[in-house]
């Protein structure tokens, strides 16, 4: 029997053919609830074969994305394609798309084996193929000691394993995937998008992902869409995403981020005390007075009698240790030193802070 961490890209394309991918586009959509406007005017391509992750808050209007590219419900304005066809009024059974949920939804009067040949049978395949295709793909995500279990004899992760085969076994052009780590343990989350990211490399399937965990996001996507109140603030590449975030909104969202109070210097300089940075994005007037953000890595730390903070908690994070500090001016920040100095910097310690010389992003004070 082929186990998974034997299973070459070879044997993947065995059950499912690598396909070259799907373009997916949303154009100019919008869905309004009464007086609520779940979406504003989204316009966004995703790539064949990409895995892009759509972060945000709650309420920001990622799920509805994802219903209506699924087809479970209907943009108020504007249209959805896939490879350059209008699917917008296509029932949701035609669209051919893969779904995974947060609460797995398995039938639970159904095996493993059956419940990810659901949708082979709904499509009129034969039982021996249906049952070979659900073993090959239990197979795929690690699950082939388990066929014959039912969803309550199963792990949250096992049956979240199962729910993904099934998205698979119809071949989907696009899969989508509603928050389906979110209600696992750490760990196990953990591994599961390792899993998730390794299949859909892979297989090459065009995914959108929907997360409000920025770890999440950032680990497994190509790209990475921001949203805040129905409107798409960013999507970039997580390392552009997280080094050069187009908003104030994408600086805190993605990541921990200090606000420091500073001026204006000249039209591309800002001055944080006695510091004059960089500043990337808008810029206010020169004089104007500034809140700065500045990521906790940006931030040097020296134990110092004289310094003008003191520590008042150290969090070891393995490689790293996150310290809080407060100012005497009472501005309080994080900064993130290496762990080997961390031992000079206990809580109560006086220390000096400065920042790198690197572009910061100005917010409306």
């Amino acid at each position: 029997m082929t186990t998974q961490s034997s299973l070459d890209p070879a044997g993947l394309a065995a059950v499912i053919p690598t396909r070259s991918g799907t373009a997916v586009e949303f154009c100019a959509v919008t869905r309004v609830f009464g007086a609520t406007s779940a979406l504003d005017g989204l316009d966004l391509r995703i790539e064949p074969g990409e895995l892009l992750a759509l972060l945000g808050p709650s309420g920001c209007g990622k799920t509805t994305a994802l219903r209506l590219l699924a087809g479970f419900d209907q943009p108020s304005s504007g249209s959805l394609l896939v490879d350059g066809a209008d699917i917008t009024r296509t029932p949701a059974n035609k669209r051919d798309m893969g779904m995974v949920f947060q609460s797995y939804s398995l039938f639970p009067t159904m095996t493993a084996t059956d419940n990810v040949a659901f949708g082979l049978r709904m499509r009129k395949h034969g039982t021996g193929a249906r049952r070979s295709r659900a073993a090959e793909l239990l197979e795929l995500v690690g699950l082939g000691e388990h066929v014959h279990k039912y969803p309550h004899q199963m792990s949250g992760g096992q049956q979240q394993r199962v729910a993904l085969a099934r998205a698979l076994a119809v071949q989907p052009r696009v899969l989508l995937l509603d928050e389906p780590l979110s209600a696992l343990d750490a760990k196990v989350r953990e591994q599961l998008r390792d899993e998730i990211r390794r299949i859909q490399l892979e297989l090459g399937v065009t995914t959108v992902f929907v997360t409000h965990d920025q770890e999440e996001a950032l680990s497994m996507a190509d790209r990475v869409g921001v949203m805040r109140a129905g409107r798409l603030e960013q999507c970039a590449d997580p390392a552009t995403l997280y080094d050069r975030p187009a908003t104030p909104f994408v600086a805190e969202f993605v990541g921990a981020m200090n606000r420091l109070p500073g001026h204006v210097e000249a039209d591309d300089r800002v001055r944080v005390g006695s510091q004059i940075l960089p500043a990337d994005g808008e810029r206010p007037d020169v004089g104007a007075a500034v809140t700065v953000l500045v990521r906790p890595e940006a931030m040097v730390v020296s134990a110092n009698e004289a310094g003008d903070a003191t520590v008042i908690v150290a969090t070891f994070r393995g490689s790293l240790t996150r310290l809080r500090l407060m100012q005497t001016n009472g501005t309080e920040l994080l900064a993130d030193i290496p762990s080997h100095r961390s031992g000079e910097l206990t809580p109560g310690r006086r220390a000096s802070v400065t920042l790198l010389e690197r572009p910061v992003l100005l917010a409306a004070t």
